[in-house]
């Protein structure tokens, strides 16, 4: 009897992602870019007319924050049910190097962030500000080093970087959430409930997801919980299966299906666009006091030497105990190069600000600059120690 030939398990979009990670680094590099550059000229007062302008009862701000966003959040969930039910974090060995490094990682900065400002009350809400990690910057500057890195390396980092996003969530949905609408919320929880009733039936079409989904945004955004917290609700309901398919058959997941169509509309005109719209910030009067000041310093530092001293130590820990093993061709000083770019906090960052200070404008553009310096300072140094480590450490013999 000839043996069945099994198609093989199409990898998920994060995975295939890791390869051409630097295409959506490089436009989200030159959306930043080009707001900075807009916000600094003539143009500025036309750049922020159109971000207050309404349309319907929202601002084009507030549908780029809570609705593409909302997207954004989506492909954020797949990736990380997908990860955690059959990928890279499908069992606690694989899970144990990222998840401590994620945990030191989101833990040190916090705490940097906190000395800082211990002693104002008023920016002391940003503690989460350099908590975040940026998987299309930090992952774009990776893959211009190419061979220079294992692939292990990528994949920790891309393991970690989810974790980190897991970890973001949690942290708005607690620590950045208005006043409740207990009405709203109560139907949101009964829209999520018919959500799991279809993942339970069997239900595969994705249509009757997307309109629940939908409704789903709505009521979240009027519950006073952020509105992209539905995304990731949303995703936790998608199946990962097949119901009639064989159980590897990935080909046909709806989960899988979303993630593939959402990955490219995400990485290069949702989160570009969303960068475009935040990045911008005037440099007009801001000198060496501004940037040392308690609110932008803590943030840079958080995330230059928070997320150095927390990623990095929590792994060697880690190893050094037997908890996890150092990742296959890895020396020290690949783990101490991707230790500073998970300092690159750039769009959660910009996120967790908005929340925090989105009704301060003179504090949210103190944030920006403390963003853009610790993170373009942790991806230069992350780079520059990468090309100094040496190739991937040949196999023992």
């Amino acid at each position: 009897m000839t043996a069945r030939l099994e198609a093989p398990r199409p990898a998920s979009t994060l995975r295939r992602f890791l390869d051409s990670e630097a295409a959506g680094g490089l436009v989200l590099m030159a959306a930043a870019a080009l707001a900075l550059i807009i916000a600094n000229s003539i143009a500025a007062g036309a750049y922020q007319a159109v971000l207050h302008a309404y349309i319907g009862p929202l601002s084009v701000a507030h549908w780029i924050n809570d609705g593409l966003m909302a997207v954004f959040f989506l492909l954020v969930g797949l990736e990380i049910k997908r990860e955690i039910l059959d990928g890279q974090l499908a069992t606690w060995s694989n899970r144990m190097l990222p998840g401590l490094g994620a945990l030191g990682g989101m833990a040190v900065p916090a705490a940097i962030y906190v000395a800082f400002n211990i002693q104002s009350p008023e920016t002391l809400r940003g503690w989460a500000v350099p908590t975040a990690t940026d998987i299309a910057f930090a992952l774009g500057v990776l893959s211009l080093l190419g061979s220079r890195v294992p692939a292990s390396m990528k994949v920790f980092l891309a393991a970690l970087a989810i974790i980190d996003d897991l970890g973001a969530v949690v942290i708005i949905a607690i620590f950045y959430t208005a006043n409740i609408s207990a009405l709203y919320l109560g139907l949101a929880a009964v829209t999520f409930g018919a959500l799991f009733a279809l993942n339970k039936a069997g239900i595969v079409r994705l249509l009757p997801y997307l309109i629940l989904g939908a409704l789903l945004w709505f009521l979240v955004l009027r519950s006073g919980v952020h509105a992209t917290v539905a995304g990731v609700l949303l995703a936790m309901t998608i199946p990962l299966r097949h119901k009639r398919g064989a159980p590897d058959d990935a080909r046909r997941s709806p989960l899988h299906a979303l993630e593939h169509a959402l990955s490219k509309p995400v990485a290069f005109i949702v989160v570009p666009i969303f960068g475009f719209a935040n990045a911008g910030v005037s440099f007009a009067g801001v000198g060496l006091d501004t940037m040392l000041s308690a609110l932008p310093a803590g943030i840079a530092f958080g995330l230059l030497f928070g997320k150095l001293v927390g990623v990095f130590g929590a792994s060697v820990l880690a190893i050094r105990l037997g908890l996890a093993a150092m990742p296959l061709h890895a020396r020290w000083q690949h783990l101490l190069g991707v230790s500073l770019l998970c300092g690159i906090g750039f769009t959660m960052s910009l996120f967790i600000g908005l929340l925090a200070f989105g009704d301060n404008a003179a504090l949210l553009d103190q944030v920006k600059i403390g963003i853009l310096a610790g993170s373009f300072a942790a991806g230069a140094l992350g780079y520059l120690a990468l090309r100094l480590a040496g190739g991937p450490k040949a196999p023992a013999r």
